[in-house]
C-alpha cells in the first residue's frame, strides 16, 4: 500500500491511531485521540505489566510494579515531606541509571516540571541551568552532586537528593530513603494535557542553552508519535500483518545508548518502554563492544541512537561473535546520516531495518521517519511527517517556498512544546501561531518526503559560493580510511571562508590528505573540495546529542 492508504488506514475512526482536533494555545491542531493526557496516566497503565522486568542495569532488574511502587513513593515524599506543588521545577542530574527513571516519572506524577540537566555538563553549566529553571529540589548521583555542591547557597536550592551515594556530602538527602516506604497509589493531583512537564534544556552548541517548556500532551504524545511510524514503516516495507501481531505479543526490548536528559532517551525510549510493557536495557556509558554484548544477552529488538553510534557499532570488531539475530530495527538521527551508512547497516546487520528520523527537543523528538522500501529509494531523506504534524518551508522573508526548493523548516503540532522558560525575546523569535521556526535547512518534496540538510549557519560561503557542510562529509564517509569526518568554515582573508574537512581515521586504516582531497574531487565540484584536510587521532567532540561541535574544532584549528 501506498503511505497516503496506509496512513489513512491507520488512523481512520475507531482505530488505534485514530485523529482527533483539539484547541491548544487558541488553535484547532491534530492530535492523537487515543494518546493519554498525563504522565501519571501513563504510570498508572504500566502497573498492569507486573512483575515483568521493566529496567536492566546490569546485574540490576527493575519490574514493573516495583518501578511504580518507587515512584508513588518518591511522589508523595515530594508533595508530603518537600512540600512540593504544582508548577515547582525538581531536576535531575545523573547518568542512566534505574534511579533517574523513579525521579523523572515522581516528579511529573507530583505535579512538579522535571527539569533533566546534561549530566556531561561542567559545574558552571549545572548551575546555570538550576538558576534560570528555578528549581527547588534536585537529585543527582554522586559525580553530579559534586560540581552542583559549591554553588547551592546562591542557588537557593532547598532539598537536595543523592542517588547511589550515602552521607558523605553534608546536606545532601540519601535518594534511595525517599521511595523506600512504597506507595500503593500516586497523589491525587488535578493535571490536564495542557499543563506543564517538562523543561528539556536545548543542546547549546551557540550560547547558552535555552530551556524547552513542555506540557504533559508533548510528553505523552511521543510514545504514540514513535509506534505510528513504526508500524507505518513495518507495513511499508511489506511486513506481514500476522507477523506484527504475533510480535506485539512480546513487546519491545530496548538498548538504551543515549542520556535520557536527551528527548530521544526520555520520550522516545524510557517512556516507550513504559507505555508498551516493553523493557529498557541500560548502559553505563556508550561503548560499541558492551552494546553487542548486552543486544546478544538480553534479546533487544530495538536499537537506536544517533549516527556515529551506528557507525561505531557497525565497525566493532567484536562484532562477527555476538548473535545480533534478535534486532529488528536500528533507528537514528540528531544528526546527518549519509546514504554510505543505509549501506553498512544492511551488511552488519542484515535482519534487522534501519531507519532515519528527524526530531528536535522543541517538538518532543519524533516529527518523521524513513525506513523500507522509501528509504532505499530515498537515502538522503528523513521521511514523511506524522499526520498530526504540519510541515513548511520558507525563505528568508518568510514566504512559503514551492516543493524541492531549499528553505527553513516550521513545524505545527501537538508535539511542538509550549515556549522557551525564562526567555520572551527567543520564544517570539521561534514560536509564532503555533509553528516553531526550526533554523534547519530542509526540502519537502511533491510527495512530501523532508530532507534535511543541516543547521541553516552551517554552510561554509566560499567567495560568494554556499556550501552545505552534510553533502561534503557525506562523501568523506564514503571513503573507506574515514570513519569520522566533520567539515567547516575557516576564515580566509581572500574568500570569506575556506572549506576545512577535520577526519579521524578508521581503526587500523591510513588517511592520506591528498587522497581524501582528491576523493571528494572526484564527486563534487572543485570549489566545495576541501582546501585542508586535519587528520585527527581522537574522537572528534560532539555534545550529549551527538552532533559535533564544529565552533571547538574551529576554535582549535585557528588557534
Amino acid at each position: 500500500m501506498a503511505n497516503d492508504e496506509l496512513t489513512a488506514a491507520l488512523t481512520a475512526p475507531g482505530q488505534p491511531f485514530e485523529i482527533a482536533e483539539a484547541t491548544i494555545r487558541g488553535a484547532a491542531t491534530r492530535i492523537w485521540k487515543n494518546a493519554p493526557q498525563t504522565l501519571p496516566q501513563i504510570v498508572e497503565a504500566s502497573r498492569s505489566h507486573g512483575k515483568r522486568a521493566f529496567l536492566v542495569y546490569g546485574a540490576e532488574r527493575v519490574s514493573f510494579e516495583e518501578h511504580y511502587r518507587q515512584v508513588a513513593a518518591f511522589a508523595h515524599h515530594l508533595v508530603e515531606e518537600r512540600g512540593v506543588r504544582k508548577g515547582d521545577r525538581v531536576a535531575i542530574a545523573m547518568r542512566n541509571y534505574p534511579e533517574w527513571a523513579v525521579a523523572f516519572c515522581g516528579a511529573a506524577c507530583a505535579g512538579a516540571i522535571v527539569v533533566p540537566l546534561n549530566a556531561w555538563g561542567s559545574a558552571d553549566e549545572l548551575a546555570y541551568a538550576l538558576g534560570d529553571s528555578g528549581s527547588r529540589v534536585v537529585v543527582a548521583d554522586r559525580s553530579r552532586a559534586a560540581l552542583i555542591d559549591g554553588a547551592r547557597g546562591r542557588l537557593g536550592l532547598r532539598h537536595c537528593l543523592g542517588a547511589r551515594f550515602e552521607r558523605d556530602l553534608p546536606g545532601w538527602d540519601v535518594f534511595a530513603e525517599a521511595t523506600a516506604d512504597a506507595k500503593s497509589a500516586l497523589p491525587t493531583l488535578a493535571l490536564g494535557p495542557e499543563d506543564d512537564a517538562t523543561i528539556f534544556y536545548t543542546s547549546g552548541t551557540t550560547g547558552r542553552p535555552k530551556g524547552a517548556l513542555g506540557t504533559h500532551r508533548n510528553l505523552c504524545g511521543a510514545p504514540m508519535s514513535s509506534a505510528f511510524l513504526g508500524l507505518r514503516s513495518a507495513l511499508r516495507a511489506g511486513v506481514d500483518p500476522g507477523e506484527l501481531a504475533a510480535r506485539a505479543q512480546h513487546p519491545p526490548i530496548y538498548l538504551l545508548t543515549v542520556p535520557l536528559f536527551h528527548v530521544t532517551g526520555c520520550q522516545g525510549m524510557l517512556l516507550g518502554a513504559l507505555s508498551s510493557g516493553g523493557r529498557l536495557v541500560m548502559l553505563h556509558k556508550w561503548d560499541p563492544a558492551r552494546a553487542l554484548e548486552a543486544i546478544e544477552a538480553e534479546g533487544v529488538t530495538a536499537l537506536a541512537g544517533v549516527p556515529a553510534m551506528m557507525w561505531q557499532i557497525a565497525d566493532e570488531p567484536s562484532l562477527a561473535k555476538r548473535d545480533t539475530s534478535s534486532l529488528q530495527s536500528i533507528s537514528y538521527g540528531g544528526a546527518p546520516a549519509p546514504p554510505e551508512l543505509l549501506r553498512r547497516l544492511r551488511r552488519a546487520f542484515p535482519d534487522a531495518a534501519p531507519a532515519n528520523g528527524y526530531g528536535i527537543t522543541e517538538t518532543s523528538s519524533v516529527v518523521s521517519l524513513n525506513a523500507g522500501p522509501d528509504y532505499e529509494e530515498r537515502p538522503d531523506s528523513v521521511g514523511l511527517p506524522l499526520p498530526v504534524c504540519d510541515l513548511r518551508v520558507v525563505d528568508e522573508t518568510g514566504a512559503e517556498r514551492p516543493p524541492g526548493e531549499l528553505g527553513e523548516l516550521h513545524v505545527r503540532g501537538p508535539n511542538v512544546v509550549r515556549a522557551y522558560w525564562n526567555a520572551p525575546e527567543a520564544t517570539c523569535a521561534s514560536f509564532a501561531d503555533g509553528w516553531f521556526r526550526t533554523g534547519d535547512l530542509v526540502r519537502l518534496d511533491e510527495q512530501g518526503f523532508l530532507t534535511v540538510l543541516d543547521r541553516m549557519k552551517d554552510i561554509v560561503i566560499r567567495g560568494g559560493e554556499n556550501i552545505l557542510c552534510p553533502e561534503v562529509e557525506a562523501v568523506l564517509l564514503e571513503h573507506p580510511a574515514v570513519g569520522e569526518a566533520a567539515v567547516l568554515g575557516v576564515h580566509d582573508r581572500v574568500l570569506g571562508e575556506e572549506v576545512v574537512a577535520v577526519v579521524r581515521p578508521r581503526p587500523g586504516a591510513t588517511a592520506v590528505e591528498q587522497e581524501l582531497r582528491d576523493h571528494v574531487a572526484s564527486r563534487l565540484a572543485a570549489f566545495k573540495v576541501p582546501a585542508r584536510v586535519w587528520l585527527w587521532d581522537e574522537a572528534l567532540p560532539r555534545n550529549p546529542a551527538g552532533k559535533i561541535l564544529k565552533r571547538e574544532l574551529r576554535e582549535r584549528l585557528e588557534s
